[in-house]
C-alpha cells in the first residue's frame, strides 16, 4: 500500500481519458496529448515540491522514449540514462523502463536494464487501464524503484558517484 505522500502526488497528476495505443492513428495523437499533459502537470508539481527527478522525451511518434532520471543520496547526484518504448498493446500493457548502465548490477532488474516493475507496480496499472499512463510509471514504477534501488547499490559498492571515480 502507498504512503499518504504518494498518494497525494499521485492524485495530483491528470488521469487519461482516451483508450489507445500507437496503433489507433487519430486516437493516438488524442492519448500522446492526454500523456504529455500529463507529464507536464507531474514534473511542474515536482519542481514546486523541490523533487525534480526525471527529464522525458520522445521521438516524433511517441512510440520511442528517452531521457534521464537522477537520484540525491548523500547529497551526491546520481544520473542514468532512461529508455522504453511503448508496446503495441498499450495502454492495456504498461511500458517496460530500462536503465542500461545498470543492467545485470541487481536482481531487481531483467536483460537488458528492464527494471523489475512486475509485483508492486504492473497489478496496478491493470486495474487503472487506461486512466494511468506515463506520469505515473514514473511516479509509481520508475521513482520508488530508484529510491530503494540505488541506496542498495550504492551501500554495497556496486556503483559509485562519478566524482569519486574520478579521483
Amino acid at each position: 500500500m502507498a504512503d499518504e505522500a504518494t498518494r497525494r502526488v499521485v492524485s495530483e497528476i491528470p488521469v487519461l481519458k482516451t483508450n489507445a495505443g500507437p496503433r489507433d492513428r487519430e486516437l493516438w495523437v488524442q492519448r500522446l496529448k492526454e500523456e504529455y499533459q500529463s507529464l507536464i502537470r507531474y514534473v511542474e508539481n515536482n519542481k514546486n515540491a523541490d523533487n525534480d527527478w526525471f527529464r522525458l522525451e520522445s521521438n516524433k511518434e511517441g512510440t520511442r522514449w528517452f531521457g534521464k532520471c537522477w537520484h540525491i543520496h548523500d547529497l551526491l547526484k546520481y544520473e542514468f540514462d532512461i529508455e522504453f518504448d511503448i508496446p503495441i498493446t498499450y495502454p492495456t500493457t504498461a511500458p517496460e523502463i530500462a536503465v542500461p548502465e545498470l543492467d545485470g548490477k541487481t536482481a531487481k532488474m531483467y536483460r537488458g536494464g528492464k527494471i523489475c516493475l512486475t509485483d508492486h507496480f504492473k497489478p496496478l496499472w491493470a486495474r487503472n487501464v487506461p486512466k494511468f499512463g506515463l506520469a505515473h510509471l514514473m511516479a509509481l514504477g520508475l521513482g520508488p524503484w530508484l529510491a530503494v534501488e540505488i541506496p542498495d547499490l550504492i551501500q554495497k559498492g556496486v556503483i559509485q558517484h562519478k566524482e569519486k571515480c574520478n579521483q
